[in-house]
């Protein structure tokens, strides 16, 4: 490959073959396209705007549950629940969080599901689960910023920890907490199954110590923390204004699933000998991950309330501090090293999957609009750029309407695809399978696209008050409601229409695909890729990549414009063949 993101050599449009691999496996011509070596690099590049294909997914549903499930140690739940409590209350506060858990864990399941079965990440879902190829691009920007929030969220807890631990200045933490992920999220999935193995053992301790010590303690704790009435005068009893604020802003952790889903494309295929561990690893990793996270913002708020009188309601809400509070009777002066590991390790975890994730959802926005892909390892640095200019400007003082504003942009999103997942598709309004490839897909989708554009407006509307306090305090539901409501109905009157601009020959429903794992050369790249990765093209008169697909900017857009209603003429495809990027060498093994 060469160092150019792309070079297209012959005259554009021109219907010519790939050129025939010699017996060494090279073409005998250059290909029409070459990429950079860090976007030809699939062990760093982790088939980041592309189906995983099965040669890749080497991983055991164990590996790769327990790889997801790494990355929920974040303590930014510590923080959200503590500041939820504290707001509302005791009994309105835990209503709050138990229900955002419930809404999120539901709107979970299939696209955990979905990701995991066909191999797709959480973009490439919401293309073809109704909002077509460039009716993406926002969610992609909505999910980017899912991934640069919740980095200089939890950039900012692990700063605290250093400034507590180290008096290292706050600005300086924010630096170094941006730079120490960056070797890791660099080396991609391998890499990052590694560190949440490596470190697991010493978040599980540092996560249950603090609850043991107040066990022996202070037993009464948990008692007085159910009467509390926060610092801000609710009252410990319930209140649905504030039932319905504490939901919006937990609810902001809804995007979390386009987090798993980055790990569970590598699932394995599901076979009948590993049908329940994956069915079991899927739904722990997938939608599991908030019945961790509920419990976390429940265990947050009690160690603040505990921690209160003795640090003050500002240090209160940084979970350095209830955890320093919660080891001294035991720990004595080795309580603040020990919670600071804690916090560093817990942040580490988390923000090298933020990292990761945030540099696969700027690839594919751009991808799309530029017709360019210089390597997902460049988004890297723009995603933690924006995440530590947050962090300089204090994010963490405006968390509770931060999060929930973005929570109505978000929810939209998320219940617009699971409403195509659950209701469209077993209605018969959307296509049965998940087409994600431009080859296929109208630009926008109204269905699922005009669902979320409808229902979040509407709902940041209600946040800004002007339909009222109740409207405003259940702004998320309102935005969970019309998306629900809407996806379906725009389906049903558009006729279904929208997902799909022509038939897919190569493995959608009707093609006659007896393996598939089975390869083509890619036309334009000149490399091997499973039938799932594969469209047809009459521009290159063969079959090209879904990448190659999406980077070329000359071909009019032909196969979708003008259909003949004719498929491309292929050659048969390669059964048993190698896919270039192969599994990550000293990765996870594949028995685990």
């Amino acid at each position: 490959m060469t160092d150019a993101v792309d070079t297209v050599t012959p005259e554009a449009g021109a219907p010519t073959q790939a050129g025939e691999p010699t017996q060494a496996g090279a073409p005998t011509t250059a290909p029409r396209r070459g990429y950079a070596r860090l976007a030809a690099d699939e062990s760093r590049e982790d088939y980041s705007l592309r189906y995983a294909p099965h040669s890749y997914r080497r991983w055991s549903p164990t590996m790769v549950a327990s790889t997801a499930l790494g990355g929920i140690a974040y303590l930014a739940d510590f923080a959200i629940g503590a500041s939820i409590v504290f707001t509302y209350g005791f009994t309105s506060g835990i209503a709050s969080i138990l229900t955002a858990a419930t809404i999120i864990f539901l709107t979970g399941i299939p696209i955990a599901r979905a990701c995991a079965t066909y191999g797709l990440d959480m973009d490439l879902i919401t293309r073809g689960a109704g909002f077509g190829y460039f009716g993406s691009t926002l969610t992609s920007l909505i999910y980017a910023s899912f991934t640069f929030i919740f980095f200089a969220l939890e950039g900012s807890i692990m700063a605290q920890a250093m400034h507590q631990a180290l008096h290292i200045p706050l600005p300086v933490g924010y630096l170094l907490t941006t730079l120490i992920v960056i070797p890791i999220v660099f080396r991609g999935m391998g890499a990052l199954a590694k560190v949440q193995a490596w470190t697991q053992p010493i978040w599980l301790i540092g996560l249950a110590l603090p609850f043991v010590v107040l066990a022996f303690e202070a037993p009464d704790s948990w008692g007085a923390f159910a009467s509390f009435g926060g610092t801000e005068g609710a009252g410990s009893g319930f209140d649905w204004i504030g039932y319905g604020l504490g939901t919006g802003v937990a609810l902001s952790l809804i995007a979390q699933i386009g987090e798993q889903a980055d790990y569970l494309r590598f699932m394995p295929a599901k076979t009948d000998e590993n049908r329940r561990r994956w069915n079991l690893a899927v739904l722990a990793a997938g939608p599991g991950w908030v019945v961790i996270g509920a419990a976390k913002q429940i265990g947050g708020a009690f160690l603040a309330f505990v921690a209160l009188d003795a640090v003050g309601k500002t240090h209160a809400l940084e979970p350095i501090a209830p955890q320093i509070e919660a080891l001294k009777p035991w720990l004595g002066s080795v309580a603040l090293p020990a919670a600071a590991l804690f916090v560093v390790v817990s942040q580490i975890k988390i923000n090298v999957t933020n990292a990761y994730s945030g540099s696969l959802s700027w690839s594919n926005f751009f991808s799309r609009v530029t017709h360019r892909h210089p390597g997902r390892v460049w988004y890297i640095f723009l995603n933690l750029a924006i995440a530590l200019a947050l962090m300089e400007m204090n994010m963490f003082a405006a968390l509770n309407k931060l999060l929930g504003f973005y929570s109505n942009v978000g929810i939209a999103w998320i219940a617009a695809v699971a409403a195509d997942l659950v209701i469209n598709k077993p209605l018969g309004l959307s296509p049965k399978y998940i087409e994600f490839k431009r080859a296929y897909l109208h630009p926008v989708n109204p269905a699922g696209f005009g669902a979320m554009v409808i229902a979040s407006t509407v709902s940041i509307v209600a946040f800004f008050g002007v339909f009222g306090e109740v409207a405003e305090a259940f702004s998320t539901f309102i935005a969970c409601g019309l998306a629900l409501v809407l996806c379906p109905l725009l389906a049903w009157l558009t006729g279904g229409r929208y997902y799909l601009a022509r038939k897919n020959p190569v493995n959608g429903p009707g093609a006659d695909v007896p393996d598939i794992t089975a390869t083509h050369l890619c036309a334009s790249c000149e490399t091997a890729y499973e039938l799932p990765d594969i469209a047809d093209c009459p521009v290159r008169a063969g079959a090209v990549c879904s990448l190659c697909c999406s980077l070329d900017a000359e071909c009019g857009d032909v196969c979708r414009k003008a259909p003949t209603g004719e498929p491309v003429l292929m050659p048969l495809p390669t059964v048993g063949g190698p896919v270039v990027g192969g599994p990550v060498v000293g990765g996870p093994s594949a028995s685990t």
